[in-house]
Protein backbone atom coordinates (compact mmCIF):
# COMPACT_ATOMS: atom_id res chain seq x y z
CA UNK A 1 0.00 0.00 0.00
CA UNK A 2 2.11 2.88 -1.25
CA UNK A 3 -0.48 5.75 -0.16
CA UNK A 4 -3.02 5.75 2.16
CA UNK A 5 -5.39 8.47 2.69
CA UNK A 6 -5.42 11.08 5.21
CA UNK A 7 -8.80 10.30 6.83
CA UNK A 8 -7.68 6.76 7.18
CA UNK A 9 -4.54 7.53 8.16
CA UNK A 10 -5.45 9.95 11.12
CA UNK A 11 -8.02 7.96 12.33
CA UNK A 12 -5.92 4.50 12.52
CA UNK A 13 -3.10 5.41 13.65
CA UNK A 14 -3.64 5.16 17.59
CA UNK A 15 -4.43 1.54 16.52
CA UNK A 16 -1.31 0.92 14.60
CA UNK A 17 0.76 2.08 16.87
CA UNK A 18 -0.65 0.12 19.37
CA UNK A 19 -0.03 -3.38 17.26
CA UNK A 20 3.37 -1.71 16.04
CA UNK A 21 2.50 -2.56 12.62
CA UNK A 22 2.40 0.56 9.39
CA UNK A 23 -0.59 2.33 8.98
CA UNK A 24 -0.79 1.12 5.39
CA UNK A 25 -1.37 -2.69 6.77
CA UNK A 26 -3.20 -1.45 9.21
CA UNK A 27 -5.95 -0.02 6.86
CA UNK A 28 -5.53 -2.60 4.99
CA UNK A 29 -7.05 -5.07 7.70
CA UNK A 30 -9.57 -2.75 8.64
CA UNK A 31 -11.03 -2.53 5.05
CA UNK A 32 -10.44 -6.50 4.33
CA UNK A 33 -12.80 -6.47 8.12
CA UNK A 34 -15.24 -4.03 6.54
CA UNK A 35 -15.49 -5.19 3.52
CA UNK A 36 -16.55 -9.07 5.18
CA UNK A 37 -19.66 -6.88 6.56
CA UNK A 38 -20.31 -5.67 3.72
CA UNK A 39 -20.46 -9.07 2.28
CA UNK A 40 -22.62 -10.22 4.99
CA UNK A 41 -24.73 -7.38 4.10
CA UNK A 42 -25.10 -7.55 0.21
CA UNK A 43 -25.50 -11.29 0.46
CA UNK A 44 -28.46 -11.16 2.90
CA UNK A 45 -30.52 -7.58 1.54
CA UNK A 46 -28.84 -7.45 -2.30
CA UNK A 47 -29.18 -11.41 -2.71
CA UNK A 48 -29.84 -11.77 -6.63
CA UNK A 49 -33.45 -13.14 -5.43
CA UNK A 50 -34.19 -9.61 -4.38
CA UNK A 51 -32.41 -7.17 -6.19
CA UNK A 52 -31.68 -7.15 -9.76
CA UNK A 53 -27.78 -7.40 -11.23
CA UNK A 54 -27.66 -3.93 -12.12
CA UNK A 55 -27.92 -2.92 -8.33
CA UNK A 56 -25.60 -5.69 -7.21
CA UNK A 57 -23.26 -3.98 -9.96
CA UNK A 58 -23.51 -0.50 -8.67
CA UNK A 59 -23.39 -1.24 -4.95
CA UNK A 60 -20.19 -3.97 -5.06
CA UNK A 61 -18.33 -1.04 -7.38
CA UNK A 62 -19.28 1.69 -5.48
CA UNK A 63 -18.12 0.01 -2.35
CA UNK A 64 -15.11 -1.07 -3.83
CA UNK A 65 -13.99 2.16 -5.11
CA UNK A 66 -14.65 3.68 -1.79
CA UNK A 67 -12.28 0.90 -0.09
CA UNK A 68 -9.44 2.06 -2.74
CA UNK A 69 -9.77 5.47 -1.64
CA UNK A 70 -9.84 4.82 2.12
CA UNK A 71 -6.48 2.68 1.34
CA UNK A 72 -4.46 5.16 -1.39
CA UNK A 73 -6.27 8.29 -1.09
CA UNK A 74 -7.40 10.26 -4.41
CA UNK A 75 -4.46 8.02 -5.85
CA UNK A 76 -6.94 5.46 -6.42
CA UNK A 77 -8.62 7.01 -9.18
CA UNK A 78 -5.67 6.36 -10.82
CA UNK A 79 -7.63 3.01 -11.03
CA UNK A 80 -10.37 3.76 -12.37
CA UNK A 81 -8.66 5.83 -15.05
CA UNK A 82 -6.37 3.28 -15.83
CA UNK A 83 -9.59 1.10 -16.52
CA UNK A 84 -11.77 3.35 -18.24
CA UNK A 85 -8.77 3.69 -20.50
CA UNK A 86 -8.40 0.32 -20.81
CA UNK A 87 -12.28 -0.46 -21.75
CA UNK A 88 -12.22 2.24 -24.57
CA UNK A 89 -9.21 0.59 -26.02
CA UNK A 90 -10.73 -2.77 -25.79
CA UNK A 91 -13.71 -1.47 -27.73
CA UNK A 92 -11.58 0.68 -30.40
CA UNK A 93 -9.12 -2.39 -31.14
CA UNK A 94 -11.46 -5.56 -30.61
CA UNK A 95 -8.99 -6.59 -28.01
CA UNK A 96 -6.64 -8.08 -30.82
CA UNK A 97 -3.46 -6.66 -29.18
CA UNK A 98 -4.39 -5.97 -25.55
CA UNK A 99 -3.32 -9.36 -23.99
CA UNK A 100 -0.17 -8.81 -24.33
CA UNK A 101 0.55 -5.22 -23.04
CA UNK A 102 -1.80 -5.09 -20.61
CA UNK A 103 -0.53 -8.08 -18.74
CA UNK A 104 1.44 -5.11 -16.45
CA UNK A 105 -1.07 -3.39 -15.57
CA UNK A 106 -3.79 -6.09 -14.01
CA UNK A 107 -4.65 -9.60 -14.10
CA UNK A 108 -8.34 -9.07 -14.23
CA UNK A 109 -8.21 -6.88 -17.06
CA UNK A 110 -5.83 -9.14 -19.14
CA UNK A 111 -7.75 -12.08 -18.33
CA UNK A 112 -10.98 -10.23 -19.50
CA UNK A 113 -8.93 -9.23 -22.84
CA UNK A 114 -8.09 -13.01 -23.44
CA UNK A 115 -11.21 -14.11 -22.70
CA UNK A 116 -13.22 -11.35 -25.03
CA UNK A 117 -10.38 -12.63 -27.87
CA UNK A 118 -11.16 -15.98 -27.46
CA UNK A 119 -14.83 -15.15 -27.63
CA UNK A 120 -15.01 -12.56 -30.59
CA UNK A 121 -11.95 -12.90 -33.08
CA UNK A 122 -10.65 -16.69 -32.77
CA UNK A 123 -12.86 -19.70 -34.10
CA UNK A 124 -14.15 -22.53 -31.54
CA UNK A 125 -11.80 -24.76 -33.67
CA UNK A 126 -8.77 -22.85 -32.40
CA UNK A 127 -9.48 -22.23 -28.44
CA UNK A 128 -8.74 -25.36 -25.97
CA UNK A 129 -11.28 -26.72 -23.64
CA UNK A 130 -10.77 -23.97 -21.34
CA UNK A 131 -10.52 -21.13 -23.35
CA UNK A 132 -13.54 -22.48 -25.11
CA UNK A 133 -15.45 -22.51 -21.40
CA UNK A 134 -13.97 -19.14 -20.15
CA UNK A 135 -14.58 -17.38 -23.79
CA UNK A 136 -17.03 -13.64 -23.35
CA UNK A 137 -19.34 -13.82 -26.43
CA UNK A 138 -20.09 -10.10 -25.98
CA UNK A 139 -18.25 -6.90 -25.19
CA UNK A 140 -19.20 -6.40 -21.49
CA UNK A 141 -20.84 -2.82 -20.83
CA UNK A 142 -18.59 -0.42 -19.17
CA UNK A 143 -20.44 -0.82 -15.54
CA UNK A 144 -20.09 -4.54 -15.65
CA UNK A 145 -16.46 -3.99 -16.95
CA UNK A 146 -16.05 -1.37 -13.78
CA UNK A 147 -18.07 -4.22 -11.29
CA UNK A 148 -15.74 -7.05 -12.76
CA UNK A 149 -12.13 -5.34 -11.91
CA UNK A 150 -13.47 -2.61 -8.85
CA UNK A 151 -16.44 -4.74 -6.69
CA UNK A 152 -15.13 -4.31 -2.80
CA UNK A 153 -14.84 -8.03 -2.62
CA UNK A 154 -11.76 -8.46 -4.40
CA UNK A 155 -10.36 -4.89 -4.79
CA UNK A 156 -7.56 -4.56 -2.21
CA UNK A 157 -6.46 -8.26 -2.46
CA UNK A 158 -8.46 -10.65 -4.85
CA UNK A 159 -8.62 -12.92 -5.42
CA UNK A 160 -9.02 -13.09 -9.68
CA UNK A 161 -11.86 -14.96 -10.74
CA UNK A 162 -12.86 -15.33 -14.40
CA UNK A 163 -15.42 -12.41 -15.41
CA UNK A 164 -18.08 -15.47 -17.03
CA UNK A 165 -17.91 -16.81 -13.02
CA UNK A 166 -18.61 -13.12 -11.51
CA UNK A 167 -21.00 -12.56 -13.77
CA UNK A 168 -22.71 -15.91 -13.19
CA UNK A 169 -22.33 -14.87 -9.41
CA UNK A 170 -23.89 -11.12 -9.78
CA UNK A 171 -26.79 -12.73 -12.29
CA UNK A 172 -27.72 -15.47 -9.41
CA UNK A 173 -27.10 -18.47 -12.20
CA UNK A 174 -24.17 -19.81 -9.58
CA UNK A 175 -27.01 -22.47 -7.63
CA UNK A 176 -28.33 -24.07 -11.85
CA UNK A 177 -27.97 -27.59 -11.65
CA UNK A 178 -27.50 -28.23 -15.08
CA UNK A 179 -27.56 -31.77 -16.90
CA UNK A 180 -26.87 -32.91 -19.84
CA UNK A 181 -29.72 -32.64 -22.88
CA UNK A 182 -30.06 -34.79 -25.97
CA UNK A 183 -27.45 -32.89 -28.07
CA UNK A 184 -24.84 -33.50 -25.26
CA UNK A 185 -24.74 -29.76 -24.32
CA UNK A 186 -26.01 -28.64 -21.11
CA UNK A 187 -29.44 -27.56 -20.16
CA UNK A 188 -30.44 -26.06 -16.82
CA UNK A 189 -33.22 -28.42 -15.24
CA UNK A 190 -33.48 -26.31 -12.07
CA UNK A 191 -32.41 -24.75 -9.32
CA UNK A 192 -31.22 -25.71 -5.55
CA UNK A 193 -31.16 -23.99 -2.51
CA UNK A 194 -28.65 -21.61 -1.85
CA UNK A 195 -26.27 -24.07 0.01
CA UNK A 196 -25.01 -21.27 3.37
CA UNK A 197 -21.41 -20.35 3.44
CA UNK A 198 -21.00 -19.62 7.25
CA UNK A 199 -19.05 -23.08 7.84
CA UNK A 200 -16.22 -22.67 5.15
CA UNK A 201 -15.95 -18.82 6.28
CA UNK A 202 -15.90 -19.11 10.16
CA UNK A 203 -12.93 -21.94 9.07
CA UNK A 204 -11.22 -19.99 6.61
CA UNK A 205 -11.63 -16.37 9.62
CA UNK A 206 -9.85 -19.17 12.25
CA UNK A 207 -7.14 -19.88 9.52
CA UNK A 208 -6.59 -16.02 9.76
CA UNK A 209 -6.71 -15.78 13.20
CA UNK A 210 -4.13 -18.30 13.57
CA UNK A 211 -1.77 -16.88 10.76
CA UNK A 212 -2.08 -13.32 11.81
CA UNK A 213 -1.03 -14.44 15.30
CA UNK A 214 1.83 -16.89 14.17
CA UNK A 215 2.54 -13.13 11.98
CA UNK A 216 2.63 -11.40 14.60
CA UNK A 217 4.72 -13.34 17.59
CA UNK A 218 6.65 -15.64 15.45
CA UNK A 219 7.95 -14.18 12.40
CA UNK A 220 9.68 -10.96 14.42
CA UNK A 221 11.82 -13.37 15.69
CA UNK A 222 13.06 -15.09 12.74
CA UNK A 223 13.54 -12.73 10.33
CA UNK A 224 14.98 -13.75 6.72
CA UNK A 225 17.89 -11.52 7.06
CA UNK A 226 19.17 -13.04 9.39
CA UNK A 227 20.73 -15.96 6.87
CA UNK A 228 22.67 -12.58 5.73
CA UNK A 229 24.50 -11.54 8.60
CA UNK A 230 28.16 -11.89 8.91
CA UNK A 231 28.81 -13.04 12.71
CA UNK A 232 25.94 -16.23 11.70
CA UNK A 233 27.72 -16.98 8.28
CA UNK A 234 30.90 -17.05 9.68
CA UNK A 235 29.86 -19.21 13.13
CA UNK A 236 26.65 -21.45 12.22
CA UNK A 237 27.32 -25.00 11.01
CA UNK A 238 26.56 -25.85 7.44
CA UNK A 239 23.14 -27.71 9.25
CA UNK A 240 22.22 -24.69 11.19
CA UNK A 241 21.89 -22.80 8.39
CA UNK A 242 20.09 -24.80 6.57
CA UNK A 243 17.94 -25.44 9.15
CA UNK A 244 17.13 -21.48 9.44
CA UNK A 245 16.72 -20.85 6.05
CA UNK A 246 13.86 -23.43 6.16
CA UNK A 247 12.29 -21.99 9.34
CA UNK A 248 12.85 -17.94 8.53
CA UNK A 249 10.91 -18.60 5.11
CA UNK A 250 8.11 -20.98 7.03
CA UNK A 251 7.69 -17.91 8.97
CA UNK A 252 7.24 -15.44 6.53
CA UNK A 253 4.21 -17.08 4.74
CA UNK A 254 1.51 -16.44 7.31
CA UNK A 255 1.26 -12.91 6.14
CA UNK A 256 0.19 -14.28 2.70
CA UNK A 257 -2.30 -17.21 4.59
CA UNK A 258 -3.75 -14.84 6.46
CA UNK A 259 -4.60 -12.08 3.46
CA UNK A 260 -5.46 -14.45 0.59
CA UNK A 261 -7.53 -16.63 3.06
CA UNK A 262 -9.53 -13.48 4.20
CA UNK A 263 -9.79 -12.33 0.90
CA UNK A 264 -11.64 -15.93 0.15
CA UNK A 265 -13.55 -15.46 3.20
CA UNK A 266 -14.77 -12.10 1.88
CA UNK A 267 -16.05 -13.49 -1.34
CA UNK A 268 -17.65 -16.46 0.35
CA UNK A 269 -19.27 -14.44 2.59
CA UNK A 270 -21.22 -12.41 -0.42
CA UNK A 271 -22.36 -15.73 -2.03
CA UNK A 272 -19.56 -16.15 -4.12
CA UNK A 273 -16.94 -18.96 -4.72
CA UNK A 274 -19.23 -21.81 -4.31
CA UNK A 275 -17.93 -25.09 -6.54
CA UNK A 276 -20.83 -27.82 -5.89
CA UNK A 277 -20.38 -30.91 -3.68
CA UNK A 278 -17.19 -33.24 -2.92
CA UNK A 279 -18.11 -37.18 -2.54
CA UNK A 280 -19.63 -36.71 0.69
CA UNK A 281 -21.96 -34.17 0.21
CA UNK A 282 -20.58 -31.05 1.67
CA UNK A 283 -20.09 -27.81 0.16
CA UNK A 284 -17.37 -26.55 -1.86
CA UNK A 285 -16.65 -22.76 -1.62
CA UNK A 286 -12.96 -23.07 -2.79
CA UNK A 287 -13.90 -21.80 -6.40
CA UNK A 288 -11.84 -18.77 -6.44
CA UNK A 289 -9.09 -19.85 -3.32
CA UNK A 290 -5.41 -18.69 -3.77
CA UNK A 291 -3.41 -21.80 -1.96
CA UNK A 292 -3.91 -25.11 0.15
CA UNK A 293 -2.02 -24.57 3.27
CA UNK A 294 -1.26 -28.44 3.67
CA UNK A 295 -0.06 -29.44 0.33
CA UNK A 296 2.03 -26.43 0.35
CA UNK A 297 3.92 -27.70 3.48
CA UNK A 298 4.08 -31.16 2.18
CA UNK A 299 4.73 -30.37 -1.20
CA UNK A 300 7.13 -33.09 -2.08
CA UNK A 301 7.87 -31.44 -5.73
CA UNK A 302 8.87 -27.98 -6.26
CA UNK A 303 5.85 -27.95 -8.63
CA UNK A 304 3.50 -29.07 -6.54
CA UNK A 305 4.75 -26.16 -4.52
CA UNK A 306 3.45 -24.14 -6.99
CA UNK A 307 0.34 -25.55 -7.77
CA UNK A 308 -0.67 -24.81 -4.31
CA UNK A 309 0.61 -21.72 -3.92
CA UNK A 310 -1.00 -18.38 -5.13
CA UNK A 311 -3.40 -20.55 -7.38
CA UNK A 312 -5.48 -17.89 -8.84
CA UNK A 313 -1.81 -16.19 -10.29
CA UNK A 314 -0.34 -19.79 -11.63
CA UNK A 315 -3.98 -20.00 -13.58
CA UNK A 316 -3.94 -16.76 -14.95
CA UNK A 317 -0.49 -16.85 -16.05
CA UNK A 318 -1.03 -20.11 -18.08
CA UNK A 319 -3.92 -18.72 -19.51
CA UNK A 320 -2.52 -15.84 -20.70
CA UNK A 321 1.16 -17.25 -21.58
CA UNK A 322 1.93 -20.78 -21.02
CA UNK A 323 -1.17 -22.04 -23.05
CA UNK A 324 -0.46 -19.31 -25.48
CA UNK A 325 3.51 -19.52 -25.94
CA UNK A 326 5.02 -22.51 -28.52
CA UNK A 327 8.44 -21.56 -27.05
CA UNK A 328 9.95 -21.95 -23.89
CA UNK A 329 6.62 -21.39 -22.47
CA UNK A 330 8.32 -22.15 -18.87
CA UNK A 331 10.72 -19.58 -19.34
CA UNK A 332 8.52 -16.65 -21.12
CA UNK A 333 5.82 -17.93 -17.89
CA UNK A 334 8.51 -17.28 -15.17
CA UNK A 335 10.03 -14.07 -16.76
CA UNK A 336 6.23 -12.80 -17.04
CA UNK A 337 5.26 -13.39 -13.74
CA UNK A 338 8.49 -11.52 -12.46
CA UNK A 339 7.51 -8.54 -14.37
CA UNK A 340 3.55 -8.92 -13.18
CA UNK A 341 4.99 -8.93 -9.52
CA UNK A 342 6.94 -5.60 -9.88
CA UNK A 343 10.38 -3.62 -10.37
CA UNK A 344 12.35 -4.71 -7.55
CA UNK A 345 15.78 -6.94 -9.07
CA UNK A 346 15.07 -9.73 -6.31
CA UNK A 347 11.75 -10.21 -8.25
CA UNK A 348 13.92 -11.25 -11.48
CA UNK A 349 16.35 -13.10 -9.48
CA UNK A 350 13.62 -15.27 -7.45
CA UNK A 351 11.90 -16.39 -11.03
CA UNK A 352 15.23 -17.22 -13.06
CA UNK A 353 16.24 -19.50 -10.17
CA UNK A 354 12.95 -20.28 -10.56
CA UNK A 355 13.27 -21.49 -14.05
CA UNK A 356 15.98 -23.87 -13.32
CA UNK A 357 14.74 -25.50 -10.00
CA UNK A 358 11.39 -26.23 -11.68
CA UNK A 359 13.19 -27.78 -14.99
CA UNK A 360 15.76 -29.62 -12.94
CA UNK A 361 13.32 -30.63 -10.52
CA UNK A 362 11.05 -32.02 -13.89
CA UNK A 363 14.63 -34.02 -14.99
CA UNK A 364 14.70 -35.23 -11.52
CA UNK A 365 11.50 -36.43 -11.36
CA UNK A 366 11.36 -38.13 -14.33
CA UNK A 367 14.54 -39.68 -14.62
CA UNK A 368 14.09 -41.36 -11.03
CA UNK A 369 10.59 -41.06 -9.77
CA UNK A 370 9.69 -44.86 -11.10
CA UNK A 371 12.27 -46.48 -9.52
CA UNK A 372 10.74 -45.91 -5.89
CA UNK A 373 6.93 -46.08 -6.38
CA UNK A 374 6.67 -49.76 -4.96
CA UNK A 375 7.07 -50.81 -2.29
CA UNK A 376 5.43 -48.53 -0.20
CA UNK A 377 8.21 -48.12 2.47
CA UNK A 378 10.79 -47.18 -0.53
CA UNK A 379 7.97 -44.65 -1.80
CA UNK A 380 7.54 -43.09 2.14
CA UNK A 381 11.32 -42.63 2.17
CA UNK A 382 11.35 -41.20 -1.25
CA UNK A 383 8.64 -38.64 -0.55
CA UNK A 384 10.62 -37.76 2.81
CA UNK A 385 14.29 -36.99 1.04
CA UNK A 386 11.97 -35.11 -1.91
CA UNK A 387 10.01 -33.30 0.77
CA UNK A 388 13.58 -32.05 2.44
CA UNK A 389 14.97 -31.18 -0.81
CA UNK A 390 11.64 -29.43 -2.19
CA UNK A 391 11.50 -26.93 0.77
CA UNK A 392 15.48 -26.42 1.14
CA UNK A 393 14.96 -25.27 -2.81
CA UNK A 394 11.97 -23.16 -2.05
CA UNK A 395 13.42 -21.42 0.33
CA UNK A 396 17.06 -20.94 -1.40
CA UNK A 397 14.97 -19.64 -4.43
CA UNK A 398 12.71 -16.87 -2.79
CA UNK A 399 15.15 -15.44 -0.56
CA UNK A 400 15.56 -12.63 -2.82
CA UNK A 401 11.88 -12.08 -3.25
CA UNK A 402 12.22 -11.09 0.39
CA UNK A 403 15.40 -9.45 0.43
CA UNK A 404 14.56 -7.21 -2.79
CA UNK A 405 18.05 -5.70 -3.25
CA UNK A 406 20.84 -7.11 -5.56
CA UNK A 407 23.72 -6.97 -3.12
CA UNK A 408 21.78 -8.58 -0.26
CA UNK A 409 20.39 -11.41 -2.66
CA UNK A 410 23.82 -11.98 -3.93
CA UNK A 411 25.12 -11.91 -0.70
CA UNK A 412 23.37 -14.58 0.21
CA UNK A 413 23.74 -16.73 -2.93
CA UNK A 414 27.47 -16.41 -2.51
CA UNK A 415 27.33 -17.32 1.21
CA UNK A 416 25.63 -20.68 -0.12
CA UNK A 417 28.57 -20.81 -2.93
CA UNK A 418 25.74 -20.85 -5.31
CA UNK A 419 25.05 -24.18 -4.81
CA UNK A 420 21.79 -25.18 -5.81
CA UNK A 421 22.78 -22.99 -9.31
CA UNK A 422 25.64 -25.27 -9.75
CA UNK A 423 23.76 -28.33 -9.02
CA UNK A 424 20.94 -27.16 -11.17
CA UNK A 425 22.72 -26.64 -14.23
CA UNK A 426 24.34 -30.17 -13.90
CA UNK A 427 21.74 -31.67 -13.51
CA UNK A 428 19.94 -30.45 -16.54
CA UNK A 429 23.42 -31.32 -18.50
CA UNK A 430 23.72 -34.66 -17.44
CA UNK A 431 20.28 -36.17 -16.97
CA UNK A 432 18.81 -36.96 -19.82
CA UNK A 433 15.31 -35.35 -21.35
CA UNK A 434 13.16 -37.77 -23.24
CA UNK A 435 12.02 -37.01 -26.10
CA UNK A 436 7.94 -37.28 -25.31
CA UNK A 437 8.22 -35.24 -22.33
CA UNK A 438 7.22 -31.87 -24.12
CA UNK A 439 4.84 -33.23 -25.82
CA UNK A 440 3.45 -35.65 -22.32
CA UNK A 441 3.48 -32.39 -20.48
CA UNK A 442 1.16 -30.68 -22.72
CA UNK A 443 -1.50 -33.14 -22.88
CA UNK A 444 -1.30 -32.73 -19.14
CA UNK A 445 -1.88 -29.24 -19.36
CA UNK A 446 -4.83 -29.99 -21.84
CA UNK A 447 -6.09 -32.31 -19.45
CA UNK A 448 -5.93 -29.54 -16.82
CA UNK A 449 -7.83 -27.19 -18.65
CA UNK A 450 -10.24 -29.76 -18.85
CA UNK A 451 -10.90 -30.15 -15.01
CA UNK A 452 -14.42 -28.29 -15.51
CA UNK A 453 -15.23 -30.90 -17.80
CA UNK A 454 -14.72 -33.38 -15.66
CA UNK A 455 -16.92 -31.76 -12.56
CA UNK A 456 -19.89 -31.28 -15.65
CA UNK A 457 -19.74 -34.95 -16.43
CA UNK A 458 -20.26 -35.58 -12.30
CA UNK A 459 -23.53 -33.60 -12.73
CA UNK A 460 -24.85 -35.86 -15.89
CA UNK A 461 -24.43 -38.90 -14.19
CA UNK A 462 -26.18 -37.07 -10.95
CA UNK A 463 -24.29 -35.76 -8.81
CA UNK A 464 -24.91 -32.39 -7.12
CA UNK A 465 -22.19 -30.49 -8.69
CA UNK A 466 -23.22 -27.13 -9.66
CA UNK A 467 -22.60 -25.02 -13.02
CA UNK A 468 -19.08 -22.98 -13.24
CA UNK A 469 -16.99 -21.62 -15.75
CA UNK A 470 -13.50 -22.05 -13.93
CA UNK A 471 -11.52 -24.29 -14.28
CA UNK A 472 -10.33 -26.35 -11.47
CA UNK A 473 -6.40 -26.38 -11.72
CA UNK A 474 -3.74 -28.70 -10.15
CA UNK A 475 -5.79 -31.94 -9.18
CA UNK A 476 -4.03 -34.41 -10.68
CA UNK A 477 -5.39 -37.39 -9.22
CA UNK A 478 -9.21 -36.13 -9.65
CA UNK A 479 -8.00 -35.89 -13.77
CA UNK A 480 -6.20 -39.62 -13.30
CA UNK A 481 -9.67 -40.93 -11.81
CA UNK A 482 -12.10 -39.51 -13.95
CA UNK A 483 -9.69 -40.36 -17.23
CA UNK A 484 -11.87 -42.95 -18.35
CA UNK A 485 -15.22 -40.57 -18.39
CA UNK A 486 -13.33 -38.30 -20.65
CA UNK A 487 -13.53 -40.88 -22.74
CA UNK A 488 -16.65 -41.50 -22.81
Amino acid sequence: MATTSTTGSTLLQPLSNAVQLPIDQVNFVVCQLFALLAAIWFRTYLHSSKTSSFIRHVVATLLGLYLALFCFGWYALHFLVQSGISYCIMIIIGVENMHNPMMIITQKITSLACEIHDGMFRKDEELTSSQRDLAVRRMPSLLEYLSYNCNFMGILAGPLCSYKDYITFIEGRSYHITQSGENGKEETQYEKTEPSPNTAVVQKLLVCGLSLLFHLTICTTLPVEYNIDEHFQATASWPTKIIYLYISLLAARPKYYFAWTLADAINNAAGFGFRGYDENGAARWDLISNLRIQQIEMSTSFKMFLDNWNIQTALWLKRVCYERTSFSPTIQTFILSAIWHGVYPGYYLTFLTGVLMTLAARAMRNNFRHYFIEPSQLKLFYDVITWMVTQVAISYTVVPFVLLSVKPSLTFYSSWYYCLHILGILVLLLLPVKKTQRRKNTHENIQLSQSKKFDEGENSLGRNSFSTTNNVCNQNQEIASRHSSLKQ
